[in-house]
């Protein structure tokens, strides 16, 4: 925490805060695969959460051409970031890593090949991430989508298979230290109005409450229901405790629930539109998304999204 304040009081004595200013989407949409800023430019949407890339490789990046085509429709695109595991198919990813991985990268995540942990405090990370980032604000993207933030808790986790873990506490802190840097770093090459936006892994403001200063806002993926199948409530009052403190501090709340089994019945419409209800009722922002997880397009729902 100590540190969190002695970096922002430095930026504040030079001039620059890093804090993020007023702003709330009336909706947004969340696409990662093959995005075509035609469609975007043409979805309806404010807020539109996109890969950097069309398959996120380094040659399907998106042109400084297609990103003003977006923006001049109105939409404001903000790219996603994974900021707690590696993803073997960018740019900054080495073959021999492989069979000699470096010593910041961690076991493969079990539940999506080819994605790893990372010691994401160490200096070796953030040299990749700056490099990111310099390409996220080169193409003119309005701000980061920060995924995996919730990693903290893997390498708190002794059963994560990992040869070293820490306490939960250190880790917390670490993480939120990479948030910080990541908006004062962006911010100060993209200016002030720059979106942060955290995805999942709110619980971390329960170790430290100063990031809220520094986000625009959090997200937070099958908050009410995991895929079709409904939350309990005490599930659901376990993240709304930490995102309400979120709105409470005047940042907005996207959440995404992947509700949408993509059958055109009653029975789909009435979850679509019981999840949709019961995050405005919060006054978080919805978008219901197709059950298969992949984000491949723009879901669309006649009368009800956007």
């Amino acid at each position: 925490m100590r540190i969190l304040i002695f970096i922002a009081s430095f930026l504040f004595l030079s001039g620059f805060t890093g804090i993020a200013e007023y702003f709330e989407p009336k909706n947004w949409a969340y696409q990662l695969q093959n995005a075509n800023p035609e469609e975007i430019s043409k979805s309806g949407f404010e807020l539109f959460v996109m890969d950097y890339s069309r398959d996120g490789s380094e040659k399907g990046e998106y042109s400084k051409e297609d990103l003003e085509r977006i923006k001049k429709s109105g939409v404001i695109p903000v790219a996603y970031l994974s900021i707690g595991e590696a993803e073997d198919y960018r740019f900054y990813w080495k073959g021999e890593w492989n069979e000699n991985p470096p010593k910041w990268l961690g076991k493969e995540n079990k539940n999506w090949k080819g994605n790893y942990a990372v010691k994401y405090w160490m200096e070796e990370w953030k040299k990749i991430l700056r490099e990111y980032i310099d390409r996220i604000i080169a193409a003119g993207f309005k701000g980061l989508y920060l995924d995996k933030v919730d990693e903290y808790e893997h390498w708190a986790d002794p059963s994560s298979g990992e040869k070293e873990h820490y306490p939960k506490k250190k880790t917390a802190k670490w993480m939120a230290e990479l948030i910080v840097w990541i908006a004062m770093y962006a911010r100060e090459k993209a200016g002030e109005s720059f979106l942060i936006i955290p995805q999942n892994g709110e619980e971390l403001l329960k170790y430290d409450r100063f990031i809220l200063q520094i986000v625009s806002g959090w997200a937070a993926e099958d908050l009410f229901y995991d895929a079709t199948r409904p939350k309990s409530q005490d599930e659901i009052d376990k993240r709304t405790f930490f995102l309400d403190i979120v709105k409470g501090s005047g940042k907005f709340v996207l959440s995404v629930d992947y509700v949408d089994n993509g059958k055109k019945d009653e029975e789909n419409l009435k979850r679509i539109r019981d999840y949709i209800k019961r995050a405005r009722e919060r006054e978080y922002i919805p978008y219901a998304a197709l059950s298969d997880r992949k984000l491949g397009e723009i879901n669309r729902i006649s009368g009800v999204q956007p």
